[in-house]
């Protein structure tokens, strides 16, 4: 008898182990998720991780074993402790990011998780019999790395240095931002310690522009072909539809459907033309309906391209004390101190064939009464062919040869002007003053051999210098005016940064658009909606 007893007690053992057991489908042996979730309270000692289960469980979903690495690297972090259970079940923070990976479009980003489909299953009303709490598990945990990785970081670093973008980009701790977002889920929505606040700024202009796109208001714009200019005081059907566009993108407050161009519409034309780069005047020009006539898509997939670049950037780069940051693509420099635009100054950069890089560093010293010193490339390319023709040219242009090197003495006909910033630079690029002034009212300015002539350089070093009291501003000017070449190093470093934006929303929330001068929205906006991004 008591061996039949041991008999039954074997022969039930084995057969439960085997129904528990389902290669296909499970990852590990233990009870359907469906199953667990029915008496409504989860025992987490049923997740079961370790190397050997994560290794499982990219075998079963292959689409998704380039998170493996990042997702081995979180549990080990977290002891191998469940993430996503608790004794009540699924933790409501999983409901959270389950919502915002379905909202990715919100965030510029046209992605999906490649098993949404399963994922949809933990979160039905009636949960799968199929998915196990381990599968349940992982299979969230990739979610959120995935999330992390589109929202947080963005294309990969190597992608980023391809395409020329030199600035630090940031480090990305998948188990501290989890930690954050656990205890403060409503980071989810915003969160300035992660992403670089001008993201958020393009992420409601985002919604603004998609919202136009659906109640169709941008309407295309007909112009008369033989009218090339429309000044104050004219009258068209075409005044009418820009005033109607111009109503549309918040730079007339109402729109009047008067077709006659008066003083409320010149206030308009005005904003428009503040925003987008072009000279402040009333004139609208056949170049400025075709601005406004480009599709509303075009718009749109721009602001998503900047959304990218901003995911690059460390937070901390624009919480320095004092800081410069210039813009390509818009042509500007802004000096903040202590959080305020002390400065904003329009400047040169370079051309197609000479193209300012893209980079960050730091202001070590300025250089008063600066030696311009040619480079190799612009005496082999320009002043060679010069001096064939001209053998006075080097006297002609104050130019002398020191130390086999070619440059150009201090004084007015020197195109660094009066002052230079220096900085390091592989490229050898810096800041520099211009004697030209008047070039920088024009509204293109891509006329350098790389480096950023500031129209406002020399006001720019009295601001630098009001904390260093041996600098007074009458010894600035005297340096500058000296004709003798004078160094001034900083007591601490100014950090410069040089990026590419060719959409910026500024402080009164206004959004601008800025032209693509060395073509780099295409590129990076293929990388970004290209099958492999998602």
């Amino acid at each position: 008898m008591k061996n039949v007893v041991l008999f039954l007690a074997l022969f039930l053992f084995v057969f439960s182990s085997a129904a528990a057991y389902n290669p296909k489908n499970k990852v590990v042996n233990e009870l359907s998720l469906a199953e667990r979730l029915s008496k409504h309270k989860t025992n987490t000692s049923f997740v079961r991780i370790d190397s050997a289960v994560i290794s499982r469980f990219f075998k079963l979903y292959p689409n998704i074993k380039k998170h493996k690495s990042d997702l081995t690297a979180l549990y080990k972090k977290r002891k191998y402790n469940s993430i996503w259970f608790d004794d009540q079940g699924i933790i409501e923070f999983a409901n959270l990011l389950y919502s915002k990976v379905n909202q990715l479009e919100d965030d510029g980003l046209p992605s999906r998780f490649a098993y949404k489909d399963k994922v949809d299953l933990i979160f039905d009303e009636k949960p799968s019999a199929n998915i196990t709490f381990t599968e349940t598990e992982l299979l969230l945990s990739s979610m959120y790395i995935f999330y992390a990785k589109k929202v947080y970081k963005g294309i990969s670093t190597e992608k980023i240095r391809e395409i020329g973008w030199f600035m630090p980009t940031k480090n990305l701790s998948y188990s501290g931002l989890l930690q954050s977002l656990l205890a403060d889920p409503q980071l989810l929505d915003k969160n300035e310690q992660q992403l670089f606040g001008q993201y958020y700024k393009l992420r409601a202009v985002l919604k603004k522009y998609r919202q136009i796109e659906q109640n169709g208001s941008w309407k295309l714009i007909v112009s008369d072909a033989l009218i090339r200019e429309y000044k104050p005081g004219d009258s068209s059907k075409t005044i009418g539809q820009i005033r109607h566009r111009l109503a549309t993108t918040g730079d007339l407050e109402r729109n009047s459907q008067s077709n006659l161009y008066e003083e409320e519409l010149m206030n308009g034309i005005l904003n428009f033309k503040r925003r987008n780069g072009y000279k402040l005047d009333h004139s609208i020009t056949s170049s400025h309906i075709a601005r406004m006539n480009i599709p509303i898509e075009n718009y749109i997939k721009a602001i998503m391209v900047n959304m990218e670049r901003c995911r690059w950037i460390a937070p901390e780069l624009t919480k320095a004390q004092e800081y410069i940051i210039i813009n390509i693509p818009s042509f500007k420099l802004i000096y903040k101190r202590d959080g305020k635009t002390e400065l904003e100054s329009n400047v040169f950069v370079g051309g197609t064939m000479n193209e300012t890089v893209i980079f960050s560093s730091a202001i070590s010293h300025l250089v008063f009464s600066p030696y311009w010193n040619i480079p190799t490339s612009i005496v082999e390319s320009e002043i060679k062919t010069a001096l064939e023709r001209d053998k006075n040219y080097l006297v002609a242009h104050d130019m002398e040869w020191n130390k086999n090197r070619l440059r150009q003495k201090p004084g007015p006909k020197n195109p660094l002007g009066k002052v230079k910033f220096i900085f390091p630079s592989a490229s050898d690029i810096y800041l520099h003053d211009s004697p030209v002034k008047n070039l920088f009212e024009s509204e293109y300015r891509a006329y350098s051999h790389g480096c950023i002539n500031v129209n406002k350089a020399q006001e720019l070093s009295y601001l630098i210098l009001q904390n260093h009291p041996e600098w007074p501003a009458d010894r600035i000017k005297k340096a500058m005016d000296s004709g003798k070449e004078t160094t001034c190093v900083l007591k601490k470093k100014i950090p410069v940064h040089i990026g590419y934006f060719t959409t910026w929303v500024n402080d009164s929330d206004e959004i601008s658009f800025f032209i693509d001068i060395y073509q780099r929205d295409e590129r990076l906006a293929e990388l970004l909606f290209s099958d492999d991004a998602k």
